[in-house]
C-alpha cells in the first residue's frame, strides 16, 4: 500500500523538477564513516584511564564500553539503527593487543592488531574502514609535542607510528577492497606565545615527508587535519590551516576539514568548493562546535545542511569523504552515534532534493529576486515525508529511542 504523504510529496517535488526516487537511491549509496570513539569516550583499548593532548570528554553517563567486547556490541547496536551505507572510522589506539599489551608500543603496531576490527566490519557488511594514527594520550608525548618535537628521539618515535599506521591502513584497505582514508592530526602547540613559530613547522614538514615516503597509493588516501587551537595550546598550533593546505597541495594529498577546528565565524561549507577547485578529493570530520571545538553530537542545523548542499550541488558525492567526529559522555552514547549519523543523512536528503541547477541559472543571470523567492519556497518542501519513506525502505524506525532505552536497561545498566 502506497503512503499517501509520500505520494503527495513526490508530486510537490516534481513541480520543482526533482526526481524523488533518484534522490532516495543516491542517498542510500553515500557512505558515512562512523567513528568508533564515541562508544568509550575516546579512551581506546590500550588501557588508558585519562586523555591528554588537547582531547577532553565531559559527562559520566552510564554504560561506557570498557573493553573490546562491549565496544563491538555497542557499535553493532548503533549501526543497526543507522540507515544508508556506512564505514567504520578507527583510531590506532583501538588496537587489540592481546598478549602484546604492555610489550608493543604504537610505533610497532601491525595489521594483526586490527584483524578483529576487519572481521567485525565484514560481519556488518560495511563499505570500508578508515584509519587514524593516534598522536595523543600517550607518555611518549614530550612537552605536549609529537611530530614537531625538538627531541629527535620523540620525533622519530611518532614518525615510526605514522608509518606503521599507513602500512596497517593499506592492509585494511586491501582486506576490505576499499581504500582507507588515513587522517593525520596532531595536538602539537604551545599554551603561551612561542619564541619560534617556524622551527616546529619545519620539523612537522620533515616528519610528514618521512611518514609519507613510499605509502601504498592504491589502498591508502592520506589526509592532514588542521586546527585553530586546543586545550593547552591556546596561543600556537603547529598544524595550522595554512600549513596543511600548502603541504597537501605540495604533496598531492588530501585536506581534511573538521568543522569544529576553525574560528566560529568561519564556515566549512564555504571551504569545500574552494578546495574542490584544486583537489580531486576532500575529507570531512563533521561535528557540532558550540563556541569552540567541543565535539557536540551532530544535529540537523543550518551549517550541516549547507555542507551537504555544497557536496551535492557541486557533483562532489564521489569526491568528498564524509566522516563523523564527536564524543559526548553526558548522554546515551548509542543515541549520540545514531542521532549524528541520521542528521548527516537528513542533510544529504535535503540537499539531494533541491533545484540546484535552476538556482545556479538564476544566479548566473543576475536574477537575485527570483532566486531569493525560490530559496524561501524550497525551505517549505516536505522533506520529512521523504525521510519517513526512506526509513521504511531501509527497514528503520523513526522512533529509535525506545530500542535504545531497552538496550540501556538490559545491557548498559549492568556495567554500572
Amino acid at each position: 500500500m502506497k503512503d499517501e504523504r509520500f505520494e503527495s510529496a513526490k508530486k510537490i517535488y516534481a513541480k520543482f523538477g526533482i526526481d524523488v526516487e533518484s534522490a532516495l537511491n543516491k542517498l542510500k549509496e553515500i557512505p558515512v564513516s562512523v567513528h568508533c570513539w564515541q562508544g568509550d569516550d575516546v579512551l581506546g583499548l590500550e588501557g588508558a584511564k585519562t586523555l591528554t593532548g588537547g582531547i577532553q570528554t565531559t559527562g559520566s553517563y552510564l554504560g561506557k564500553a570498557r573493553n573490546k567486547e562491549e565496544l563491538f556490541a555497542d557499535t553493532e547496536k548503533a549501526f543497526s539503527l543507522m540507515p544508508g551505507k556506512k564505514r567504520l572510522n578507527l583510531h590506532a589506539s583501538y588496537a587489540i593487543l592481546g598478549r602484546d599489551t604492555g610489550k608493543t608500543d604504537r610505533d610497532a603496531y601491525e595489521f594483526r592488531h586490527f584483524e578483529e576490527w576487519v572481521a567485525f566490519a565484514e560481519k556488518l557488511k560495511l563499505d570500508g574502514i578508515d584509519f587514524n594514527p593516534t598522536f595523543f594520550a600517550h607518555p611518549r608525548m614530550k612537552d605536549g609535542l609529537t611530530l614537531s618535537s625538538p627531541d629527535e628521539e620523540t620525533r622519530k618515535f611518532w614518525v615510526r607510528h605514522g608509518r606503521a599506521s599507513l602500512e596497517i591502513a593499506a592492509k585494511i584497505g586491501k582486506a576490505m577492497n576499499s581504500p582507507a582514508l588515513v587522517n593525520i592530526w596532531i595536538p602539537d602547540g604551545y599554551k603561551d606565545i612561542p619564541a619560534d613559530r617556524l622551527s616546529p613547522r619545519l620539523r612537522l614538514k620533515k616528519s610528514l615527508d618521512e611518514i609519507l615516503d613510499g605509502y601504498d597509493e592504491k589502498w591508502v588516501i592520506p589526509a592532514v587535519e588542521s586546527k585553530v587551537f586546543g586545550i593547552g595550546v591556546e596561543s600556537y598550533t603547529v598544524g595550522s590551516n595554512e600549513f596543511y593546505q600548502n603541504y597537501a597541495a605540495q604533496r598531492g594529498i588530501c585536506c581534511l576539514l573538521d568543522n569544529g577546528h576553525y574560528h566560529p565565524t568561519e564556515f566549512v561549507s564555504d571551504k569545500i568548493p574552494a578546495l574542490l577547485a584544486f583537489y580531486d578529493k576532500v575529507a570531512l570530520h563533521v561535528t557540532r562546535p558550540v563556541r569552540w571545538d567541543s565535539d557536540h553530537v551532530v544535529l540537523l542545523e543550518d551549517e550541516l545542511t549547507e555542507i551537504a548542499r555544497e557536496i551535492v550541488r557541486n557533483d562532489a558525492i564521489d569526491k568528498v569523504m564524509i566522516g563523523l567526529d564527536y564524543f559526548d559522555a553526558s548522554i546515551n552514547r548509542i543515541a549520540a552515534w545514531t542521532t549524528g549519523q541520521r542528521s548527516m543523512q537528513k542533510a544529504l536528503l535535503i540537499a539531494l532534493t533541491e533545484p540546484h541547477a535552476e538556482m545556479k541559472r538564476l544566479q548566473d543571470e543576475g536574477n537575485f529576486t527570483e532566486l531569493m523567492i525560490l530559496r524561501e519556497r524550497v525551505k517549505q518542501l516536505p522533506w520529512a515525508d521523504l525521510w519517513h519513506e526512506y526509513l521504511l525502505r531501509q527497514k528503520k524506525d523513526d522512533d529509535c529511542y525506545s530500542e535504545i532505552k531497552a538496550y540501556e536497561n538490559k545491557i548498559l545498566k549492568e556495567r554500572a
